[in-house]
């Protein structure tokens, strides 16, 4: 492809996930991403320090980044689910997610992202209509702050068994979404494919009216190998679902689909983490190269 990715993607990184705040200092991480014009967004999440998160903010507003919230690890650490059947515990996952909504405005985003909670296959129904529940009323609390809401599709079945879920019942959750709140979309990720047994082709084509943010990286769906699941390991991991040939169609998918907006472009971030035993500069290289490969061999 001849023109620059950065025409029609917003090409960001997580980077909670990129850098894991356990092993890698926070600012000097941001300030790392900040400084590479490699990137035009970023996306962050809760930041519990007030000190931590006016440097936060501070950095964010020289850099020029479009800045995205992800509020999954308010719901992950925790362990809230927006679709509990007992109402007490829906609320207190509503709560967090109107919390992050202020949050997120403070650090200048425009709207945040989350994922739906586990569910019970007896008890499907009720939840589904939980988690509108909790949708809808935070999707009006950030309308009313012209902010927007998005919902990550997750596997069902083999990690986060999230109850949004293969990409058909997403389209359903987002169609219902949507008939009372313009304000909402979907993130689809790459990564997540084959842990929903899907492609990329039928996610796309499934999700297109809704998809509105995206996720690129890699998974182990093979049982019983390092990094199994939802962890999001570099591209090229032993025993992984993708590389650069997996991207490359992800990207001729998006292409033929007609996502390569120049006048309004998506936000696509790289989910990639190192594993334990890896260092996080050279997996965001890694990553960079795959990028940069997969785009050039993109046909025009």
């Amino acid at each position: 492809m001849k023109d620059s990715i950065h025409k029609y993607f917003q090409v960001g990184t997580i980077h909670w996930m990129s850098f894991p705040p356990a092993r890698y200092d926070s600012l000097e991480s941001l300030q790392l991403i900040a400084r590479d014009d490699f990137y035009d967004a970023i996306e962050i999440s809760q930041i519990k320090d007030d000190a931590l998160r006016k440097a936060t903010k501070d950095i964010l507003e020289q850099s020029h980044l479009k800045v995205c919230y992800g509020a999954q690890p308010r719901l992950l650490g925790p362990k809230l689910n927006p679709n509990a059947l007992a109402e007490e515990d829906r609320v207190l996952a509503e709560q967090t997610l109107l919390e992050a909504l202020d949050e997120a405005e403070y650090l200048g985003a425009k709207g945040i992202a989350f994922l739906a909670g586990k569910w019970e296959a007896a008890k499907k129904e009720q939840a589904y209509s939980q988690l509108i529940k909790t949708t809808r009323n935070v999707c009006k609390r950030a309308a009313e702050k012209g902010m927007f809401v998005e919902l990550e599709v997750f596997d069902y079945d083999m990690d986060k068994a999230a109850l949004i879920g293969p990409a058909p019942y997403a389209a359903k959750f987002a169609a219902d979404v949507r008939s009372c709140c313009s304000n909402f979309g979907l993130m689809v990720d790459l990564s997540h494919f084959p842990t929903t047994y899907e492609t990329s082709k039928f996610v796309i084509q499934t999700l297109r009216p809704y998809i509105t943010h995206l996720h690129i990286g890699n998974a182990v769906v093979k049982e019983g190998f390092d990094a199994y699941g939802d962890m999001h390991p570099r591209f090229g991991y032993p025993n992984s679902a993708n590389d650069t040939e997996q991207l490359l169609d992800f990207f001729t998918v998006l292409k033929q689909e007609g996502f390569f907006n120049a006048q309004n472009p998506l936000v696509l971030s790289s989910e990639v983490s190192p594993r334990p035993h890896e260092d996080a500069h050279i997996v965001l290289a890694n990553t960079k190269r795959v990028i940069n490969r997969a785009w050039a061999l993109l046909e025009e």
